[in-house]
This record gives C-alpha cells, sequence and structure tokens, in this order.
C-alpha cells in the first residue's frame, strides 16, 4: 500500500502538469514550446513539474492568463459608452423604454 502511495505521489504531479502544459493557451509557455515541457516533464516528472509549478504560481496570478480584454460587454468601456449615447439621442427625440 506504501508502494502504491509512493508511486502515486511521483506520478500524479506529472500527469497534471503535461496535462496543464498541453492545454495552456500560449503556444510557448514561460519561455519554452509546450512539447518541450511535456518532454522535461516526462523525464524528470518532480523537477520538471515542479519547475512548471513554479513557474505557473510565482507571477501571483495562480497561473491563469490574463488578457486586456472586457469579459462581458458591461465591462467594455466602448459599449458602455455606446449605451449612454443611445440613450442620449433616445431622450432627445422623446422616446422611451417602452412601458412601466
Amino acid at each position: 500500500m506504501l508502494r502504491l502511495l509512493l508511486i502515486l505521489l511521483y506520478i500524479a504531479p506529472a500527469v497534471y502538469c503535461v496535462t496543464d502544459a498541453v492545454q495552456h493557451p500560449d503556444a510557448k509557455p514561460y519561455g519554452l514550446r509546450k512539447w518541450l515541457w511535456v518532454v522535461i516533464i516526462v523525464l524528470v516528472p518532480l523537477l520538471g513539474a515542479a519547475a512548471w509549478l513554479y513557474l505557473k504560481y510565482a507571477n501571483g496570478t495562480g497561473g491563469g492568463v490574463q488578457r486586456n480584454e472586457p469579459r462581458a460587454p458591461d465591462d467594455d468601456p466602448e459599449y458602455l459608452n455606446w449605451l449612454r449615447t443611445q440613450e442620449r439621442r433616445r431622450r432627445q427625440r422623446g422616446e422611451s423604454d417602452g412601458p412601466l
């Protein structure tokens, strides 16, 4: 039973890191190509997995890719400005949004 636990502790991080590396949105995550990360993690499971996890969480984002684009329409300043403009035009014409 102890051997099985040790084998799982050896293999589980490697499997997690390989799948994480393959699914990473960048073509060259952390400066290396994906296939090179997979080779490093498979050939040196503990150190390769530790290196991947360190680089993933070292920047403080939790491994998430930070994007500068808005996530929803109401977070987009251009869309909000367009809505304000439309509302202003509607008021100038004397239109309403509908029955309340």
